[in-house]
């Protein structure tokens, strides 16, 4: 886990200074692609795992880094996110 983590962490980084410095030049409007990953993740792995909800810390950290909201916005955005994707898999797939 503490490797896919690390994995996750690398990715996401050099994700978000492509999103921010590189695509942006030549897309007019690019969708976010973290929380993309983020759902893909959570909707991928097992119920018992956790991956996904550390996945959500991670790219809401960089997001925050890179951004000019305040610190913890795209955090709690992006826990959010996966908390209720895990919530909605818990309570109706089985």
């Amino acid at each position: 886990m503490v490797k896919k983590l690390i994995g996750f962490t690398l990715f996401s980084y050099f994700l978000i200074l492509l999103q921010t410095s590189f695509f942006v030049h030549f897309f007019g409007y690019l969708p976010n692609l973290l929380l993309i990953i983020i759902v893909l993740i959570n909707l991928s792995e097992r119920q018992k795992d956790n991956f996904g909800i550390f996945s959500g810390f991670i790219a809401g950290f960089f997001l925050d880094i890179f951004s000019e909201n305040f610190i913890g916005y795209h955090i709690l955005i992006c826990l959010s996110l996966s908390l209720f994707i895990k919530l909605v898999f818990k309570r109706y797939i089985k």
